[in-house]
């Protein structure tokens, strides 16, 4: 991943310690805002097979695909606030991939 990334998930997890500090509670919030994501994924995900008949077919797959992206950029901040790097912890999740699959 490009370093802007990293960069931007440790300014992020700076932005928000500041805000709202950095206590068990606020460690919890930042968990859950992965679930409240996800949640928009599914919503544009449902939004693209129209599955609502009331409202139809309202998002796009790069709509579900940006919501994805902010699941994806929420967990590294997440892990990030849990005191660990995030680079490291997606590294030897991929390894852990790649050892499973080849």
């Amino acid at each position: 991943m490009d370093e802007s990334i990293w960069n931007a998930v440790r300014a992020s997890r700076g932005w928000l310690d500041a805000a709202n500090g950095t206590g068990q509670a606020e460690l919890t919030c930042r968990i859950l805002k992965l679930t409240e994501e996800a949640g928009e994924a599914a919503g544009a995900w449902i939004g693209v097979l129209g599955q609502n008949p009331r409202k139809g077919v309202t998002h796009t797959r790069e709509d579900v695909a940006a919501e994805l992206a902010d699941v994806v950029f929420t967990a590294l901040v997440a892990i990030e606030s849990l005191g660990l790097d995030a680079r490291s912890v997606v590294a030897e999740c991929v390894a852990k991939v790649r050892a499973r699959t080849s």
